[in-house]
């Protein structure tokens, strides 16, 4: 089988041939540490983690790459707005970021270089556009020559007189065109700066993603190049310019584009007031729901994140659990292995695999993911008699936690784990509170419970919980 992945270069479907066989190169934009990471981010950075391991699943050997933007106008922006020394700012929101990823239970990239430990290689890299005729020095400043670059614009399709009719002119710029963007800009008083042959200043942003892929990926071409679509123009479209022009090479064979994520149908905003960092998020909803709601929708389309929708993501989640409880419940302290060659569980799975092979089909994958579900407890009611009951359980179970641990990145929390004391005092409290019918506190205790991964049910033996 081979994978297919759609092109957002070519605007079409293309198999996916690495430029090195069996060897992937990818680099994705990382975040800009002014501020927490919100859902989005978290929508961003799962997507690519659920990439980077299907094709690590696939045999293919990842060199994975995503970078941190240290400096930058919102940067300094946020710096001066809090009164803070902007390492300060820096420091804080990548500490922040780290423990997003954590809490998201996501690998960090295999190198996530930062834009200031990269200055000097940016520094060549502006000196080597200069050389090569594709960008000029103006009283400090340094700007890329758009129309210099015959190809500019074949990312986002756009032609260089419909982008005039868009451009802002600021007439405190000095650029020799309006659409020249700056790769390197001098100095305000009072913000930080590094030496340059141009004097003292700090790097434009795209030239920051274009040198630090190229330098720790080691190519002068990449295999993929990922981000959100919003960053298609003129993000992308300037690291092209910027690539190509220094190397005469392709920049990238692939480029891979997320949707973008609404709250309730609008963008997300904090003028709104619907500005959910991950953090919040999954104080309401556990990491598994949260990454079950991305899974709903193919990698490359919209996403409107909802009460509604999660809940439903809730629910979808429980169809796993509970299978995964009753086949513990059959085969705990059972001697049994897993049977090889089961018809049922062999066609979902290559059914599953063929939807990831399909441009990264989490949507439909999922699908056959609970049509195995379906199946197997369909087999665990009807077939007792089958002498090889608990040999199909558990090659079935076994298969689904492959694909959803694997793959999906689901359900990396042992199900069978031990509680810690903290967990233990907590449903003690909750029972002691339903005894005195305090059930205000016993449904705060319930939802704490819940973030903390365990699902608390009330029957008519008492209080029952489980992982989720």
């Amino acid at each position: 089988m081979s994978i297919s992945i759609y092109n957002s270069l070519t605007k079409k479907k293309e198999e996916l041939t690495p430029i090195k066989d069996k060897v992937i190169n990818i680099y994705t934009c990382g975040v800009t540490v002014y501020d927490r990471c919100h859902i989005g981010h978290a929508r961003s950075l799962y997507v690519f983690d659920v990439v980077r391991r299907y094709l690590k699943y696939r045999g293919f050997k990842v060199n994975f790459v995503r970078n941190i933007t240290d400096i930058d106008d919102k940067i300094i922006n946020k710096a001066n707005e809090l009164k803070k020394d902007w390492k300060a700012v820096v420091d804080e929101n990548i500490k922040a970021y780290y423990a997003d990823l954590k809490m998201l239970a996501l690998d960090k990239a295999d190198k996530e270089p930062r834009a200031t430990e990269n200055i000097e290689s940016i520094i060549k890299d502006i000196e080597g556009l200069i050389e090569r005729g594709f960008a000029y020095e103006m009283n400090g400043d340094v700007y890329y020559k758009v129309r210099k670059f015959k190809h500019y614009g074949k990312l986002s399709g756009q032609s260089i007189e419909k982008m005039l009719e868009g451009v802002r002119i600021d007439l405190s710029e000095k650029k020799k065109d309006p659409l020249d963007f700056a790769l390197w800009k001098k100095s305000k008083d009072g913000e930080p700066s590094w030496d340059s042959p141009w004097g003292a200043g700090r790097p434009g942003w795209h030239i920051e993603c274009s040198c630090m892929s190229l330098k720790h990926l080691k190519c002068e071409t990449l295999d993929i190049h990922a981000g959100g679509r919003d960053l298609i123009f003129p993000h992308h479209e300037n690291e092209i310019a910027q690539a190509e022009g220094l190397t005469g090479k392709p920049f990238s064979k692939y480029w891979l584009h997320h949707g973008l994520l609404t709250i309730n149908g609008q963008k997300m905003s904090k003028s709104l007031g619907n500005f959910i960092t991950v953090e919040d998020a999954l104080k309401k909803y556990t990491v598994d729901t949260l990454k079950l709601f991305f899974l709903f929708s193919h990698y490359a389309s919209p996403i409107d994140y909802s009460d509604e929708k999660l809940q439903e993501a809730y629910k979808g989640l429980q169809r796993f659990d509970v299978l995964f409880w009753k086949a513990y419940g059959l085969l705990k302290g059972k001697k049994s292995s897993p049977a090889k060659g089961v018809d049922f569980i062999e066609e979902h799975k290559e059914k599953f695999l063929s939807a990831m092979d399909d441009d990264f089909n989490t949507a439909l994958a999922l699908g056959h993911l609970f049509d195995l579900v379906n199946a197997t407890n369909k087999f665990i009611d009807k077939e007792k008699e089958s002498k090889d009951y608990l040999k199909v359980i558990y090659a079935a179970v076994e298969t689904i936690e492959d694909l959803a641990k694997n793959i999906f990145g689901l359900f990396l929390r042992e199900k069978d784990k031990d509680l810690d004391q903290e967990d233990e005092k907590l449903l003690e409290d909750r029972k002691t509170a339903r005894l005195k019918k305090d059930f205000k506190r016993s449904d705060e205790l319930r939802d704490l419970l819940k973030s903390r991964g365990i699902a608390v049910e009330d029957t008519k033996d008492g209080q029952s919980w489980r992982w989720i």
